[in-house]
């Protein structure tokens, strides 16, 4: 760190190597001592921390001056650097053989009493969001922050690298079909119409491979109006990657490439390269997930074979009417509590369980003990027993129904056996992974209409686009590839579509009319006529990857400012109301009580 007119070191730089120099610190009292009269203060800045010591005997001025000092202020020290005493040495801190005895003091700014302490973690979160420049000042805050910079540092110095050209695409744009709902922003120039904050760049950055650009990336704000969770907020970040004249291996390579040199940078670990690939129908018939944590095992197995035959009616029946029989075994778990079994039922019933308890069989005392057990005939009972591999003191848990069904019930009661038993726990292991050959198109039964599994630009396999002519929409698979660590999505990308005639029949597909591809992507249907090369590229959600680097929970903990649950900022108390005059001079009409009475004040009517 270049030297200052404040400071020569920083706080976590004085060595004993610097004993009988005299120096300048700046920085905040991480705590201060009273020896007797001798004032002893630990002083932080964001690189560490120094002990200071104050004595009569050097300057009594300055250590009278320090009696005044309390946690959190801000001050600047003058003072020579001397060994400790023996036996005094602080072995947990580089900075422990030495301290600094203060020559001058310069109190820059007092404190007042903080609402909670740094030193504690604190489980009110609103209090944290409530006083976040006070949260950050904590040093896992810190290191979390400063961690996100070095992998962000070490993307743009990655990309750059492989000929990548840094493009910044509009914030106010139109709205865009990513899957979300659009964050609107009314336009005061053009009164009754909107722009969309953009759910991500999708359309800019195929235009700048029309503009023949060839690599691009983007460091890329992204706004979604949805419900939020640990791994989600309103505002988000995103490393935007497009290319020209690539294949889906070539995005591939070059993404393993940049999250090992990522991950080196923030725990300074060797990710094996390459990453295992897995397809879509393997993930969800094994994992019950596009996204599975491969950590551990519980996986799901198909029990077709077994209960083609059954006496058990409703298995069997299940089969013959084209659904499945699936079940997982949560091995060791045979001692599981009533409490913990209400938990699994529910989260079966949310996920679109219709019976209220997930079928089951325990395997305790050398016994099968369940209901279904005594159904079962005895080439049965053996088969399902070595197909399993059930063994003393497992659980097996049962799902019939349809396809869908039992992956997305049986996925997430896997993941919930999984928290119960802790098999994640204390776990260093990376597991990537990429997640391929996606479905184009799913079948919508609210909407009675087809919608794009990624989004609308996503190119089919060109062994499928026959498929796409026939109208076998469901069978149709994209050049897609999602990448996957631990059970979280670090991005997804694809192979675009770079034909207008194609493009557009993609849209029909998805009920889009002429007149709305006309209204809507007339720009990029139009673009595509003028030489657009094949491209294709991925996005990495930034947020996501610094939490899981960071070994966070909650992608909150990587965000300087991040909203809260409810999508808030208690910080600056945002969103917050608008007067009725901005209002009107944006030609919009609340709709809100206090609006209306004010509105009633005014003699102007408001134009809508």
């Amino acid at each position: 760190m270049i030297p200052n007119a404040y400071r020569s070191l920083h706080c976590n730089a004085v060595r004993p190597e610097h004993i009988g120099q005299t120096v300048t610190l700046c920085g905040w009292v991480n705590s201060a001592r009273d020896h007797g009269g001798v004032i002893f203060i630990d002083l932080r800045d964001r690189e560490g921390l120094t002990q200071v010591v104050f004595r009569p005997e050097e300057n009594a001025d300055v250590a009278a001056q320090s009696h005044v000092l309390r946690d959190e202020d801000v001050v600047q020290i003058i003072g020579k650097v001397s060994a400790r005493l023996s036996g005094t040495e602080n072995s947990k801190l580089p900075t422990g053989e030495v301290e600094v005895v203060a020559l001058e003091l310069k109190v820059l700014n007092k404190s007042d009493v903080l609402p909670f302490h740094l030193d504690r973690e604190l489980s009110n979160e609103d209090m944290r969001m409530k006083y976040r420049y006070l949260d950050l000042r904590r040093e896992r805050m810190n290191k979390n922050i400063r961690t996100r910079h070095k992998i962000t540092n070490a993307a743009r110095n990655y990309l750059d690298g492989n000929g990548f050209v840094e493009v910044e695409t509009p914030i106010l744009s139109n709205p865009t079909p990513e899957g979300a709902r659009d964050f609107l922003v009314p336009a005061r120039l053009s009164p009754s119409k909107f722009f969309a904050l953009p759910q991500a760049p999708q359309q800019y950055k195929q235009l700048l491979m029309v503009a023949g650009l060839e690599r691009y990336f983007q460091i890329a704000r992204c706004f979604r109006d949805e419900d939020l969770r640990a791994d989600r907020q309103p505002e988000f970040t995103q490393i935007d990657i497009e290319a020209s004249f690539i294949e889906q291996n070539d995005i591939v390579n070059l993404v393993e490439g940049l999250l090992a040199s990522m991950f080196k940078a923030g725990q300074g670990v060797d990710i094996p390269l390459p990453f295992p690939r897995m397809t879509y129908q393997e993930a969800m018939d094994r994992y019950g997930s596009d996204k599975p944590d491969t950590r551990y095992g519980v996986e799901i197995v198909d029990m077709a074979d077994v209960f083609a035959e059954s006496g058990f009616k409703i298995f069997r029946s299940t089969l013959e009417n084209g659904g499945v029989v699936r079940a997982i075994n949560a091995k060791g778990f045979a001692g599981i509590t009533t409490g913990q079994m209400i938990r699994l039922n529910e989260l079966a019933i949310q996920a679109g369980m219709k019976v209220k308890q997930l079928a089951f069989i325990k395997i305790e005392n050398g016994e099968y003990k369940s209901p279904l057990w005594k159904f079962f005939g005895e080439v049965e009972q053996k088969a399902l027993v070595e197909k399993m591999n059930g063994e003393e003191g497992d659980i097996i848990f049962f799902y019939a129904g349809t396809w869908e069904d039992a992956c997305n019930i049986l996925g997430k009661v896997r993941l919930e056996i999984a928290n119960m038993m802790n098999l994640t726990k204390d776990s260093t292991a990376l597991n990537f992974l990429w997640v391929v050959d996606f479905p184009l198109l799913a079948f919508s039964p609210e909407d009675q209409s087809w919608v794009a599994v990624h989004h609308p630009f996503t190119r089919p396999k060109s062994e499928d686009v026959a498929l796409l002519e026939a109208g076998e929409y469901g069978k149709v698979r994209a050049e897609a590839y999602d990448v996957v660590l631990n059970g979280y999505e670090l991005g997804g990308g694809s192979i675009r579509i770079h034909e207008s005639d194609l493009q557009a029949k993609m849209f029909s597909v998805l009920g889009v009319t002429p007149e709305e591809q006309e209204l809507k992507f007339s720009h990029i249907l139009e673009a595509f006529k003028f030489g657009a090369p094949p491209h294709g590229g991925l996005a990495l959600g930034l947020d996501r990857i610094a939490m899981l680097v960071c070994g966070e929970d909650s992608i909150r903990e990587v965000i300087a400012f991040p909203k809260n649950n409810k999508a808030c900022d208690l910080m600056t108390d945002s969103p917050t109301n608008v007067d009725f005059k901005s209002l009107r001079e944006l030609y919009i009409q609340s709709t809100w009580k206090e609006k209306k009475l004010e509105a009633a004040t005014v003699p102007v009517t408001p134009i809508v």
